[in-house]
């Protein structure tokens, strides 16, 4: 589905906010890392150790309830168009030979900081074209100097593919994590104005591997494919703790002045592989699915005006786009967009429901669930293509083991369906 860019509801203007001098704003993403493999959050059972990231939980804020889609290209694509996935087209992970990818006339989040006085980038994982598009599909989105991993993954991670803003790929023999952090450091020292920088790690999505020995402290690990494919969450968590430790590593580059100047986001683009997460989900998968398993994603912010604790305000990926806007002191709202800055400040969201969706006219995979869900308050309707629908209450049971519709309908629970159907024809419409 193509759109202008002119686009439903966008609206830009310059706003005056709350924030007195421009902060800048580093987004890190990791690829496949649910609520299970962090130990900022009470679920799973072998959490990685994170240390940097435990920090920011300790110091900023969580978000307990944050929402992406369940698989990366569409998560990607929310948060740099503001849009769902039903207007931009993007309901799937991009196939290798996927014949187009996010469609380069759609208004992106880095148009807006490119006129906003930011600079604004992208290094890491890109994976929002297809096939049909050429090497300089970040470019045309508006991102001005790109440098990382185009598709969906690298096959070794330190033998890989990196393509740049001109459009030009090569080879690189470098971890991937580790280069992506060397490239993150170079570019903000640069800088001379306040600036956002989106760093899309593909760590911890696999291969599963055992990352270089400095960044991690899994020693006993043995490199043997079969052991690997046996049990592979040490590794997976061994990669998280190297991000980690690379993390680390970019915010100590920073001095204390640009570190007291800038908003720092951590989060999943989805939930954790379904090799890792240990039969945690019951008969559930993660990753892939419209169950909070595979959607429901750690989400952590600290840094310049960012208050201290936890929020159950809800978040979508969407919004991640007005907010970012919104620090840059542009006011840019889409119909699906809505800016968590007042949270970030103690106030209150205006965010009361969260929409998520999965869709595709590729062959399905065994384990993937296509389809909608939506949540108000503390209920969520799950609505697969296939099959019929399905009602939690994530506050009771927030691993959906209880369908409430299972064995039928009362009174109360159609009304709550109804509610939540109704509301899923508002946001669509």
């Amino acid at each position: 589905m193509k759109f202008s860019r002119l686009f439903n509801a966008l609206i830009i203007a310059a706003i005056p906010l709350t924030l007195n001098a421009k902060p800048n704003v580093l987004l890190m993403i990791a690829d496949d890392m649910g609520l299970d493999a962090s130990m900022c959050y009470n679920q799973g059972n072998h959490q990685a150790k994170m240390p940097n990231i435990e920090r920011m939980c300790a110091q900023g804020l969580v978000f307990d309830n944050a929402y992406a889609a369940p698989v990366c290209s569409p998560t990607r694509a929310s948060m740099i168009t503001g849009q769902y996935g039903f207007r931009t087209g993007i309901g799937a992970a991009i196939p290798r030979d996927g014949a187009s990818g996010l469609a380069t006339d759609t208004p992106s989040l880095f148009d807006l900081l490119n006129q906003s006085g930011y600079s604004a980038n992208i290094i890491g994982k890109w994976h929002l074209a297809g096939g049909a598009d050429g090497l300089d599909h970040p470019s045309k989105l508006g991102v001005p100097d790109y440098f990382g991993l185009y598709k969906g993954r690298a096959r070794n991670y330190s033998k890989w593919k990196a393509v740049n803003s001109k459009g030009q790929e090569r080879r690189v023999e470098g971890y991937s994590t580790t280069v992506f952090t060397d490239k993150a450091i170079e570019w903000i020292a640069k800088q001379e104005k306040p600036w956002f920088l989106w760093l899309a790690y593909n760590a911890p999505h696999s291969p599963f591997h055992i990352p270089p020995k400095h960044l991690h402290s899994a020693h006993d690990l043995v490199d043997d494919p079969k052991k690997i494919k046996a049990n592979p969450l040490p590794y997976y968590n061994a990669m998280l703790e190297a991000l980690d430790t690379e993390i680390g590593r970019l915010m100590a580059s920073m001095d204390a002045q640009e570190r007291d100047n800038t908003v720092f986001i951590f989060m999943g683009d989805n939930g954790s592989p379904n090799q890792v997460t240990d039969g945690f989900y019951g008969d559930h998968a993660a990753k892939g699915t419209l169950y909070d398993s595979g959607v429901h994603v750690p989400f952590v912010v600290s840094g310049k005006g960012v208050i201290n604790g936890r929020t159950q305000a809800f978040v979508n990926t969407t919004d991640m786009f007005s907010t970012v806007a919104a620090i840059a002191n542009i006011d840019a709202k889409t119909n699906d967009s809505h800016s968590f800055l007042p949270v970030l400040q103690g106030g209150a969201s205006n965010r009361d429901y969260i929409y998520v969706e999965h869709f595709t006219n590729a062959k399905t995979k065994r384990k993937e669930v296509y389809g909608w869900a939506l949540r108000m308050g503390d209920y969520k309707l799950i609505s697969p293509k296939r099959g019929r629908k399905k009602l939690f209450n994530l506050v009771t049971d927030p691993l959906e083991q209880i369908d409430l519709i299972a064995d039928g309908i009362s009174s109360e629970h159609q009304k709550i369906v109804d509610s939540l159907a109704s509301k899923h024809r508002a946001v669509t419409q």
